[in-house]
């Protein structure tokens, strides 16, 4: 009696790489093209993917805004009132807020450094909390005996304990 044919599903796999060596398998395609449409493509220069990358117009978009927006901006704050005038640009906001409005946007980019740096030491425990040295990951150092010779296996992971960081750092015997 022979047994049925096994699919890729029906297979137990052990090893992450054997389950995506499956998966790609599975999902291969296979892209049959022209010669001809080749070499035009390559004599035309395109790659034969048509259109812009819409992250790249918003981007080119954005610093075009961006400069224009600038330059309008300083024209409106150093430019004195009579040659706008002039120019027949009369409805403007007061150059009050050429010094205001940056001034308002430093003060609160400042306020919320200053607001998340207070929440970081609210949420920090005091040095004098054993919360900075032991925490539900910390591993306590197990006993253990080392083999003679050229085979000694590798210690168990563990955390190094603070006095013999201490030891290590400020020992003035050496």
């Amino acid at each position: 009696m022979a047994s049925p044919p096994l699919s890729p599903s029906s297979h137990f796999v052990n090893s992450p790489r054997r389950t995506l060596s499956l998966v790609s398998k599975r999902r291969a395609k296979v892209f049959l093209s022209d010669p001809d449409e080749e070499t035009r493509a390559s004599s035309s220069g395109s790659s034969g993917e048509h259109g812009a990358n819409p992250s790249e117009v918003y981007g080119f978009v954005g610093a075009i805004t961006t400069v224009i927006a600038t330059v309008i901006y300083l024209v409106w704050a150093y430019t004195p009132e009579n040659w706008l005038h002039s120019l027949g640009i009369t409805y403007y906001p007061n150059k009050y807020w050429a010094l205001a409005f940056p001034t308002f946007i430093m003060v609160a980019v400042v306020l919320m450094l200053v607001f998340y740096f207070g929440l970081n030491f609210m949420a920090t425990p005091p040095p004098t909390s054993f919360n900075t040295m032991f925490d539900e990951h910390s591993r306590e150092p197990l006993t253990f005996i080392a083999a003679q010779g050229l085979d000694q296996p590798i210690k168990p992971i563990s955390d190094i304990g603070i006095d013999y960081v201490n030891e290590l750092m400020f020992n003035q015997n050496q």
